[in-house]
C-alpha cells in the first residue's frame, strides 16, 4: 500500500487539484496532487480517502449502524471498512472470492461469492446459506442489491459456455432465475417510491428500466433506460439519489455520470483514474458519494491513484439501500 502522503508532483499544463487524505470537506490538504485531467469548471473536487490498490475495487456500502463504509476487492478476495470519524481503513476480511454483499437486518454482511456461493459475516465468522449452485461452478456472482422487502438481486458473471444471468434470492433462500443471456450483470438501482428497477449490462452498454412489484419481487416491462457510445466508458455500478436520479460509474470512462429519470445526462464528476467502478451514498446525512475505482495493480497505465476509494460532495443526497432480510 502506498504512503499516505506524497509528494507534490507536476504531469503536464492541463492540470487539476486532487484533495487528498483530509477528514473535513472544509478543508484542504496541503498535500496536493496535480494530474492531468481537468474537471468540468464548477465540478466536485475527489478525495482518496483510502488508497488500497485494489484490481477492482466495487460494491461500496454504508452501513447505517456502524457508520462505516464496507467495499470490496473482487479478485483478491478482500473486504475493507472506512470509518470516516477517524479518517481510517482496515481489512475486514480476506479469503474466497467476493463479487459483492448487501447488509443484513441484523448488521451481518451477506456475502455473494465464487461458484454461487453465498455467506454471512461477522466480526470474522462465516456462515453457509448456499454451497454452491451448480450452474455457476465456473462463474461467480457480481453486483448485487437488496429490495425493499429484503430479497437480494444478484447477478453472475458469464462463463466460457454461456453468458450471465440475474437470479433473485427470496428471503426464504428460494432461487429464482430472473435473466439470462446477461454479457456482464452490473449496477442495480431502484427508484425512490419502489416502482422501478435499474439494471446494468455492461457488455451490452445499457442500462435498462424494469416495472417492479415490491409485493412479489417480479420484474417487468423491460425497456432500455440508456445506452453509451463507444470511447465514452462502459457503465457499471449505479445508484439513485433522492430527487430520483440515476448515477452510473464509467468503467474506462473516468467520471461518474448523472441521469435525470427521462435518461437525459444532467451532469458528470470526472476522477484522476480510468476505470470508475461503483458508488454510494453515505454518512449521516447522506451527502457523501463514495467511489471505487479498479486497476491498482497497473497504476502507470490506469492512473496514479487507480484502485482508490474516492469521496465527493455532489450537492445531492441518497437514500438509505434496503436491508436484505435472508433467513440465515
Amino acid at each position: 500500500m502506498r504512503p499516505l502522503q506524497q509528494a507534490r508532483k507536476t504531469i503536464s499544463s492541463s492540470q487539476w487539484f486532487l484533495q487528498r487524505d483530509a477528514c473535513s470537506f472544509d478543508k484542504w490538504s496541503e498535500d496536493l496532487v496535480i494530474y492531468d485531467r481537468r474537471p468540468t469548471p464548477g465540478s466536485p473536487v475527489p478525495m482518496i480517502v483510502a488508497d488500497c490498490d485494489c484490481h477492482v475495487g466495487e460494491n461500496p456500502a454504508w452501513h447505517p449502524m456502524q457508520k462505516r463504509l464496507y467495499w470490496c476487492d473482487i479478485p483478491n478476495g478482500r473486504i475493507f471498512r472506512y470509518d470516516p470519524a477517524t479518517c481510517t481503513h482496515e481489512t475486514c476480511y480476506e479469503g474466497e472470492v467476493c463479487g459483492g454483499f448487501t447488509i443484513q437486518s441484523n448488521g451481518d454482511l451477506l456475502l455473494f461469492m465464487a461458484r454461487g456461493a453465498i455467506r454471512s459475516w461477522r466480526d470474522g465468522k462465516l456462515k453457509t446459506v448456499l454451497e454452491e449452485i451448480s450452474d455457476e461452478r465456473e462463474s461467480r456472482f457480481n453486483d448485487v442489491i437488496a429490495d425493499p422487502a429484503g430479497r437480494v438481486f444478484c447477478g453472475t458473471m458469464p462463463t466460457a459456455k454461456r453468458l450471465g444471468r440475474l437470479y433473485r434470492l427470496d428471503c426464504d433462500g428460494e432461487l429464482t432465475i430472473l435473466l439470462e443471456g446477461v454479457g456482464c450483470s452490473n449496477g442495480m438501482a431502484f427508484s425512490p417510491d419502489h416502482k422501478k428497477m435499474y439494471y446494468t449490462d455492461s457488455t451490452a452498454r445499457t442500462i435498462y428500466l424494469f416495472d417492479y412489484d415490491k409485493r412479489t419481487g417480479n420484474l417487468s416491462h423491460q425497456r432500455v433506460f440508456l445506452s453509451t457510445r463507444e470511447g465514452d466508458g462502459v457503465p457499471d455500478g449505479a445508484t439513485v439519489d433522492s430527487e430520483g436520479c440515476l448515477w452510473s460509474a464509467r468503467w474506462d470512462g473516468g467520471c461518474v455520470v448523472r441521469y435525470d429519470p427521462d435518461g437525459k445526462e444532467e451532469r458528470r464528476v470526472a476522477f484522476p483514474v480510468k476505470k470508475v467502478s461503483s458508488l454510494t451514498f453515505g454518512g449521516d446525512d447522506y451527502a457523501d458519494l463514495y467511489v471505487t475505482t479498479a486497476g491498482g495493480q497497473n497504476s502507470p497505465e490506469e492512473g496514479q491513484y487507480a484502485g482508490a476509494l474516492f469521496r465527493v460532495r455532489v450537492g445531492r443526497t441518497g437514500i438509505p439501500e434496503c436491508f436484505s432480510r435472508i433467513r440465515v
